[in-house]
Order: structure tokens, then C-alpha cells, then sequence
């Protein structure tokens, strides 16, 4: 397992300022050279943490979703994360070991892990380790459907989870899903989609689901509306609904991201109340 981890700092004066990062109505990049110390924010409640908030709902970008890279320092935390009720979660461990208490258990959280904080869970997370800690926070205002009841809180390790390879790939092109598909108590998935160098995704996927695309290994090159960008490991990618998408693996090594979908909800056609 290979996770990249944004370490901040600045880049010397002598360096260009010219990079990938781009912004457009239909997609965006934020290359890994822009999580730099100047960028990063603080959370109320939190101890001895800074994050790099890489989306966030705004009018032309983020929709249904925020997402974070969070960096703990060695006894940093919070015993009041996150005060949204309706707030729904997604961490992953990209680096040292978290202790995560979900509703009154307590779970060793190394590298790989993963968890799903479900709407209204009671939950803190410490850093008790002698190095700092890293992960990935993504967070979604729960949909609520009058007859289902909110999914359950859980934590595992991307170890645990089998890679199921895309029909027809021979295994090229393959996807670690927490959730079960057809599980509709379930409004967004956080998977890790993976290729093997030369795997592609051989059309333009052109859909409904908004996405949020961290690169954890790896580089490729993307496409992206009418775009093919280079993407590499720390690099983070936002998609607005319908931005037409595909990928070659560029190897030589594995290519994988985080990725992050809405999904088996009605699209609103009227204010949320």
C-alpha cells in the first residue's frame, strides 16, 4: 500500500510558479505543489491540527460535497469534531495511526484504514502516536428518505476490502467498494478505483454522479471534458455532474484514487427545507 502524504513547506524563491493547476466550469486540478503551509486552515475544537480543504460546496464547484486532508500532530485531536447533525462521513488513514471512537468504541486506526461516520454518530478522533497523522475527511449532508432508515457507522482497513475488476479488463481496471451498490440507505460511496499501468478507461464516462478524485499511487493522464491533463500521486481533481471522463495508466508502477460519487437519490428539483 502506497498513500501520498502533502507535507506542506514553500518552494524557494527560485522556483517557477507555472504548474498544473487549473479551474474551469466543468472540472478542476489542484496539483500536489499547491498544499503548501500557506494554504492550510483550522477547525474549531480541534487540537494541534491544520487541513488542506481541497473542495467545498460553492456556486460553480462542489455541490453535494466537502473534502479534506487533515494532518494531526502528535497528541492533536478532537472530542468535538463536528457539530452538523446531518453531517455524513468518510475517513482514510493515509499516514501514522489515529485512535477513532465511534458511539463509544474505540478503534486503532493505522494507515489503510477506513471508516464511515453515519449522520448524528457520536465520534472523536486522537492522535496518541509520537509522529503526526494524516487522513482524508469527506464529508455530505445526509439525504434523508421518509421509510429508510440512515445507514450504520463502521470502520475497516482497504486490506479487508477485495479489488473487483471491471468486466472485460482482465484485471486493468479494478474498484474497492466499502459500501454495497445496492445498498440505497447509502446516498454517496468513497471507493479506491485502481489500474494497472496501461489500464484505461476505454470511453468517455459522461453521468449524473458529481466526483471528487484524490490520487493515492501513481500517474496517468486524464480526461477531462475536452481536456487531457497529467496527473500524478497527491494530485486532487473535482468533476462537475456530466464532465466527460477517462484515463490511460501511465506506469510504471499502479495507478489509484480515492474517489468520491452521490449517489441513489433523486436529483432536487425544489430548495432543500
Amino acid at each position: 500500500m502506497t498513500y501520498w502524504v502533502p507535507r506542506g513547506g514553500l518552494p524557494p524563491q527560485t522556483a517557477l510558479t507555472t504548474d498544473r493547476a487549473v479551474f474551469t466550469e466543468a472540472y478542476a486540478v489542484l496539483p500536489r505543489g499547491t498544499m503548501r503551509d500557506i494554504v492550510t486552515s483550522r477547525l474549531p475544537f480541534w487540537d494541534d491540527t491544520r487541513l488542506w480543504v481541497l473542495a467545498r460546496p460553492l456556486s460553480g464547484f462542489a455541490e453535494t460535497f466537502s473534502w479534506y486532508v487533515v494532518e494531526v500532530a502528535p497528541g492533536g485531536g478532537s472530542e468535538r469534531p463536528d457539530d452538523d447533525a446531518d453531517a455524513e462521513s468518510v475517513l482514510m488513514v493515509v499516514d501514522g495511526t489515529v485512535v477513532l471512537s465511534v458511539d463509544g468504541i474505540a478503534h486503532r486506526v493505522p494507515a489503510g484504514g477506513y471508516a464511515y461516520l453515519a449522520p448524528g454518530a457520536r465520534w472523536t478522533l486522537r492522535n496518541d502516536a509520537g509522529g503526526t497523522a494524516t487522513f482524508h475527511w469527506i464529508r455530505k449532508a445526509y439525504e434523508r428518505v421518509d421509510g429508510i432508515e440512515p445507514p450504520s457507522s463502521f470502520v475497516t482497513h482497504e486490506q479487508d476490502v477485495a479489488v473487483q475488476p471491471m468486466p472485460d479488463t482482465r484485471g486493468a481496471w479494478g474498484t474497492q467498494r466499502f459500501v454495497d451498490p445496492d445498498d440505497v440507505r447509502h446516498d454517496m460511496h468513497v471507493n479506491i478505483v485502481g489500474f494497472e499501468p496501461g489500464g484505461a478507461i476505454p470511453f468517455p464516462e459522461t453521468h449524473v454522479m458529481e466526483h471528487g478524485l484524490y490520487v493515492l499511487e501513481g500517474k496517468a493522464v486524464y480526461l477531462l471534458n475536452n481536456d487531457w491533463v497529467e496527473v500524478q500521486a497527491g494530485d486532487f481533481m473535482w468533476l462537475r455532474a456530466f464532465c466527460p471522463q477517462a484515463c490511460y495508466a501511465g506506469g510504471p508502477g499502479r495507478f489509484r484514487y480515492l474517489l468520491y460519487k452521490d449517489v441513489n437519490r433523486h436529483p432536487r428539483l425544489h430548495p432543500p427545507r
